[in-house]
């Protein structure tokens, strides 16, 4: 199957690592060219330079304000167009209602929640037909997950602000998803496993409550993600997909 995806011309942020540069590297598997972003000046350029000619790393923190226009100014320079967005960061300080601080909330809500608003807008300014944008969200969209209080208040209003936005940028012929991963491996779900004091455990249950019995690998969220940003997908807007083994229940 063809997606669609040559020449294509995508902003992936926090992809240096996990489901960002797994989302990258299908992208670019496939055609498409990238700019991948991370905090990190040195690691943003070693994740672009293991994709090829066809990726550009950038350092951008998703909290700046200047990110999102400096971004998409990248891309239009080094590959002549801007076809789309997947916007991910990596996930807020885990913790309890009791435990997590003023000090965490802020700064989660400034890179995984405001940050995100921010570049969906900017995207929105300059996106045509056929645009897309994309968020990687999480699980707790439907279901709190213990431990992951701040990713368990922002998710769900950020899944909000993008359903809302699909329906204000439909009639433009630009397409707003989310992808909802649950228990991908990576080393933000290790470490989060090993909090438990048994790590190996902690596995072990997650998979007893996942129906195909396992954890799912970056890149089959990678593919899912382009599947989504592609032309390809070119009827589906305002979904939100969980990517997660049939870990969720509901409909």
């Amino acid at each position: 199957m063809d997606l669609g995806l040559k020449d294509r011309v995508y902003i992936v942020t926090g992809a240096t690592r996990g489901l960002g540069f797994a989302s990258a590297r299908e992208l670019v598997a496939d055609g498409a060219r990238v700019v991948l972003t991370g905090r990190d000046e040195k690691r943003a350029a070693e994740a672009a330079a293991a994709l090829g000619p066809n990726a550009v790393g950038v350092a951008a923190d998703n909290s700046d304000p200047e990110a999102a226009d400096r971004l998409i100014a990248v891309a239009k320079e080094h590959f002549g167009r801007f076809d789309g967005i997947l916007v991910s960061v990596g996930g807020p300080a885990p913790g309890t209602a009791a435990d997590n601080t003023d000090a965490q909330w802020t700064a989660a809500f400034e890179s995984v929640f405001l940050g995100a608003v921010r570049l969906a807008r900017a995207a929105a300014a300059e996106l045509g037909e056929g645009g897309v944008i994309g968020f990687v969200l999480s699980g707790s969209v439907h279901e709190p997950i213990p431990g992951l209080t701040i990713s368990n208040g922002l998710r769900p209003g950020l899944a909000g602000f993008a359903k809302s936005l699909s329906l204000e940028l439909g009639p433009r012929g630009i397409r707003v998803v989310g992808l909802l991963p649950a228990r991908i491996d990576t080393d933000r779900v290790r470490e989060l496993d090993a909090l438990s004091g048994d790590a190996r455990a902690a596995r072990a249950a997650s998979e007893a409550h996942i129906p195909l019995g396992r954890y799912g690998t970056p890149e089959e969220f990678g593919r899912t993600a382009a599947f989504l940003l592609s032309p390809a997908a070119s009827y589906l807007t305002g979904v939100m997909l969980p990517v997660d083994g049939g870990f969720r229940r509901g409909f």
